[in-house]
Order: C-alpha cells, then sequence, then structure tokens
C-alpha cells in the first residue's frame, strides 16, 4: 500500500494554482484517511480499503456538484413549444431518431401530424432551450384505460421525447421529462403509459405495465409497455386495458413520402434496430 506521502507532483514558479488544487485535495484526502481509518505513518497516511471506498464515495460526490455546477452556468429555460419552433422541433426529432429503430425514422411525421390531432395536448408539449437554441422537446397525447367493467379512464402518453444527438445523456432529456411530469399533474392527470426501452425510463419511476396490470387488447403484457403513476395507487384494484391515440398509427408510407421531401439523410442498419425488434416482440408471462 503507498502511502500519501504530502509530496507534489506539481513543480514550478508557473504552477501555483495547480499547486493550491493539489495541496487541497492532498489535504481532503489525509482529512478523509484520518476519519475513515486511514493510518499515520512517518511519510504521511497509509491508505487503508475502508479510506479508499469512502474517498472515491467522496470523489463521485464532488463530480455530482461538479455536473449540477455545470447546469446552473447554462442558461436553460423549458417552456411551451410555440409555432415558430415546429420547423426546429421537426428537424431536431428526426436527427435524434434517425437509424435508431429502423433506417430512417417516422418520429418527425409523428410531430409534424399531431398538432392538429384533437388527442395532442399543447400544454404538455414543451421545448428545451440551451443558451437561446431548442436541444430538446416532448409532446404528450390523451390515451385511455378501459377497465374490466368496460369504464374509461383518461390517462397520458408522451413521445416522441428528443434530444439533438450532440446533448444527449447529459440530463436534458430527464430535466424535460420531470418537468412535464409535474405540469400533467396540475392539468389533473395521474397516470401516464408509454412504449419504450425500459432502460432509459425506469430511472424516472416507470415500471412494467405487468406491475399494474395494464395490458393491451389481446391480453398481453409488451415487455416495452411501461407505466407510471403520477398518483401513488391511481391504478390500484383493476385490470386495465390500453387504448393508444389513433394518431400514434402512422402510415408507413406516408412517413417515408414526408422523408423524402426534406434534407436527405443517409438510411443505414445500426445494432440498435436489433434491439428494438427484440424488444417490440417481447411479452411478459406468469
Amino acid at each position: 500500500v503507498q502511502p500519501l506521502t504530502g509530496r507534489s507532483p506539481v513543480h514550478g514558479p508557473g504552477n501555483k494554482e495547480a499547486l493550491s488544487r493539489n495541496r487541497c485535495g492532498r489535504l481532503k484526502a489525509k482529512q478523509a484517511a484520518a476519519a475513515v481509518g486511514g493510518l499515520q505513518t512517518g511519510n504521511g497516511f497509509e491508505c487503508t480499503d475502508v479510506f479508499f471506498q469512502t474517498y472515491f464515495k467522496l470523489l463521485k460526490s464532488q463530480s455530482e456538484y461538479k455536473r449540477r455546477d455545470c447546469f446552473m452556468e447554462k442558461n436553460i429555460i423549458i417552456r411551451n413549444e410555440k409555432k415558430e419552433d415546429w420547423e426546429v422541433v421537426e428537424t431536431l426529432t428526426r436527427q435524434a431518431f434517425y437509424n435508431i429503430y429502423v433506417p430512417g425514422c417516422g418520429e418527425h411525421y409523428l410531430v409534424h401530424i399531431m398538432r392538429e390531432h384533437e388527442d395532442f395536448i399543447p400544454e404538455l408539449d414543451f421545448v428545451l432551450e440551451l443558451n437561446g437554441d431548442v436541444i430538446g422537446n416532448i409532446m404528450y397525447t390523451k390515451a385511455k384505460l378501459i377497465d374490466e367493467n368496460g369504464i374509461s379512464k383518461d390517462i397520458l402518453t408522451f413521445g416522441p421525447v428528443s434530444i439533438l444527438p450532440a446533448y444527449q445523456r447529459m440530463g436534458y432529456g430527464k430535466m424535460l421529462m420531470e418537468h412535464s411530469f409535474q405540469a400533467a399533474i396540475k392539468s389533473g392527470y395521474d397516470t401516464i403509459v408509454i412504449f419504450g426501452n425500459p432502460g432509459n425510463y425506469v430511472s424516472r419511476g416507470f415500471k412494467s405495465c405487468k406491475k399494474y396490470n395494464v395490458c393491451i387488447e389481446n391480453g398481453k403484457y409488451p415487455a416495452a409497455m411501461l407505466v407510471k403513476e403520477l398518483i401513488p395507487h391511481a391504478l390500484d384494484g383493476h385490470t386495465w386495458f390500453y387504448q393508444d391515440s389513433p394518431v400514434m398509427a402512422i402510415s408507413e408510407e406516408e412517413a417515408e413520402r414526408y422523408d423524402d421531401t426534406l434534407e436527405p439523410m443517409e438510411k443505414k442498419y445500426l445494432p440498435s434496430q436489433d434491439e428494438f425488434y427484440i424488444m417490440s416482440h417481447s411479452f411478459i408471462e406468469g
């Protein structure tokens, strides 16, 4: 086990700031070592296994704080979509989904026709601006759950939720979703049902449809159908059949014709298309 000796790897008169940061880091390390069982020797602190476990947790915590600081330094605005955003939103949706599920995509065409449909909910249509540029969007439509007695319940579904590829996996999609969840609750909704990769949504509170007894009309439970209760226990005591908005059943031929009117993008195979095929043809039993 190597001791923390206090010797800095940074030297020279031009590195005062780096030296200061390095000394600060060594001080924190020594404080952590003393607090969690580091052994003081003539050369400094000998780092025990307990120290390493705790020290790396400290580093992870500092990284999370830096991530929050990064968001705070940027000008992020989440607001309702305006008509002047329409073309930008369709473009970013196309870029976000192209070749992900199939060669090409149809999500931008869905966005294009969704706004005119009666099930579209304008007050739950949000864009995310980063430093003045729209980089993300989430759109909601009405859907229904019908219980075993034939009684209908109005719920929500969202999609697409789109983030420009250059800004994906940075937390912006989560910000859009969380903002929209609160707006949905204020609008009186208590449940959201979506179809998607569980890995992208379980951290936002979505669970398998099977856990809420929500199935499709043939009584099956698709692995990709996910449910989030905005209000706890909203679905208790019933078996539910999900009914999507008709707007979601887009024509592939019409979507392709619309795509052909836009700036050409290369249609190609990606491994994610096989992942989508597997997930979209999988059902939960038992």
